[in-house]
C-alpha cells in the first residue's frame, strides 16, 4: 500500500503507576532520519524506539517524544544535609562583628549549597522499556495508519492525473502523423527549385525523408505510455516506491520536453503545456510518497 512520508500517531496509557504518552510524526525527506525527545532519566529509550519505529518506517523525518508521569511520585528522595546547614549556621556565628539572629526562613535555607541532597531510586529499566513499547507500539499503529489513508488518497490523485495524460498521448499520436506529412511535403514544396535547377532529386527526396523522421515522435509516445504503465504497477506494489517513482517521473519529462521540441504547432505545443503541468502536480505528489 502506498504510504505518505507525513503522519502523526499518539497514545497515552496507565501502566504500573506510570502516565506514559508518546507521540510520533513525521514529514517528507529523502532518507530516513529519526530524532526522539525523552525525559533525562529515559535516554536510553531513544536508540530503541528508533529500532521499533525502523520496523515501519522507510523514509521520512521522524520525530518520537516520551512523556512520563510517575504518579506516585516516588521516583526520587530529597533529604536535608543537617550537617551542612549547621556548619554555615556556626561559621556565620563565629563572625564578632554580624549579629546573627536565629530565625532562618525557609528560603534562607533553600540558599544554601548543597543543602539538599536528590536520590533517585533505581528502576528496572527493561521494564520501563516494555510500558513504553506497549504505548509506542499502539501510537505507532495510528501514525502508519494516517500514512495509509494519505497514502490511499494520493494514490487516486496521481492515477487520476496519468489518465489525463494517457488521453493526451493518444491526442498527439492522432496529430503526429498529420504534422509529419506536412512537414513533408511543406520541405518538398520548397526544394522543388533547387531541383529544377540541377540538384539531384533523389539526394533531395532523402533529406526531406530524414528532416520528416527528425520531426516524428512515435518512439517519444511509446516510451512515455510505457512510462505511464511503470507508474501504475508501481502504485500497486505494496514497497517503498517514492525513489523508483521519482526516477521515472524525470524519464517522462524527459520525452515530454522532447515532444515539445520536435513538433511546435499550436496544437501540440497546448497539449505539452497540459502534460507538463499534471506532471509537476504529480512529482509533488511523489515527494511525500514512502
Amino acid at each position: 500500500m502506498i504510504r505518505s512520508m507525513t503522519g502523526f500517531g499518539r497514545e497515552q496509557r496507565i501502566i504500573d503507576g506510570r502516565e506514559i504518552t508518546v507521540e510520533i510524526r513525521s514529514v517528507n525527506h529523502r532518507y530516513h532520519e529519526f530524532s526522539a525527545k525523552t525525559p533525562i532519566h529515559y535516554r536510553y529509550l531513544e536508540e530503541k524506539l528508533k529500532t521499533l519505529t525502523g520496523e515501519k518506517i522507510s523514509r521520512g523525518k521522524v520525530e518520537a517524544s516520551v512523556i512520563i508521569h510517575n504518579l506516585s511520585g516516588k521516583e526520587h528522595k530529597v533529604t536535608l544535609n543537617h550537617d551542612v546547614v549547621e556548619s554555615y549556621i556556626t561559621a556565620l556565628r563565629g563572625l564578632p562583628d554580624l549579629k546573627l539572629i536565629d530565625n532562618l526562613s525557609l528560603e534562607d535555607v533553600f540558599k544554601i549549597p548543597e543543602a539538599f541532597t536528590v536520590i533517585k531510586y533505581e528502576v528496572d529499566e527493561d521494564l520501563i522499556w516494555e510500558a513504553v513499547k506497549t504505548v509506542a507500539a499502539d501510537a505507532l499503529k495510528k501514525f502508519v495508519a494516517m500514512r495509509e489513508t494519505e497514502g490511499s488518497k494520493m494514490k487516486s490523485d496521481i492515477v487520476e492525473r496519468l489518465s489525463f495524460i494517457e488521453e493526451a498521448i493518444a491526442e498527439i499520436e492522432t496529430i503526429s502523423p498529420e504534422l509529419t506529412e506536412k512537414y513533408r511535403q511543406r520541405i518538398f514544396e520548397k526544394m522543388k527549385e533547387f531541383i529544377s535547377s540541377g540538384a539531384d532529386e533523389q539526394r533531395v527526396l532523402l533529406e526531406a525523408a530524414i528532416f520528416a523522421e527528425k520531426t516524428a515522435v512515435d518512439e517519444e509516445t511509446v516510451r512515455l505510455k510505457s512510462h505511464v504503465s511503470q507508474c501504475r504497477e508501481l502504485l500497486d506494489i505494496e514497497s517503498v516506491v517514492g525513489r523508483k517513482l521519482d526516477f521515472i517521473v524525470q524519464e517522462m519529462n524527459r520525452e515530454i520536453n522532447t515532444i515539445g521540441s520536435k513538433i511546435q504547432e499550436v496544437d501540440v505545443t497546448r497539449i505539452v503545456v497540459d502534460l507538463k503541468s499534471e506532471l509537476e502536480k504529480i512529482r509533488e505528489q511523489i515527494q511525500n510518497i514512502e
